[in-house]
């Protein structure tokens, strides 16, 4: 069960069928953990070349960070993707892979940034995570 509230208040969009939550309303006494961004690598430091993969091995990444403190994705508030080149296609990869975290549970507020490029040569996606844990 989540710490904090997320939803889509009436007068704007229903943004689920693009992976997100409009608002996450956190309450007094919680504290934040905020995750770095996360890209593609896996521990070998190896980026795989397609965005399907990246997208999945990124939110891994997140899991593996947030678990270091025994937070984990439904603890998640807010996420910020960059995403490289951008299109509806790669909208519907990452719709897919938060769906796959997150199943049918609501999910995170989230900004999607459209990028010319990332910190690594063919680094194609990054996401950086806002938690939220009892304090």
């Amino acid at each position: 069960m989540t710490s904090f509230q997320l939803f889509n208040p009436a007068g704007l969009y229903d943004p689920g069928p693009n992976g997100y939550s409009h608002l996450a309303n956190v309450p007094p006494g919680h504290r934040f953990v905020l995750v770095s961004g996360q890209g593609g690598e896996a521990t070998d430091g190896q980026l795989p070349p397609d965005f399907e993969t990246q997208v999945r091995q990124a939110l891994s990444n997140m899991r593996v960070a947030l678990a270091s403190v025994g937070a984990e994705t439904g603890d998640v508030a807010r996420l910020l993707v960059l995403v490289v080149d951008h299109n509806e296609e790669r909208l519907k990869v990452l719709g897919a892979e938060l769906d796959r975290v997150w199943g049918d549970a609501p999910k995170p507020a989230c900004t999607l940034v459209p990028v010319p490029r990332l910190a690594l040569d063919g680094m194609l996606f990054e996401v950086e995570a806002t938690a939220v844990v009892l304090a």
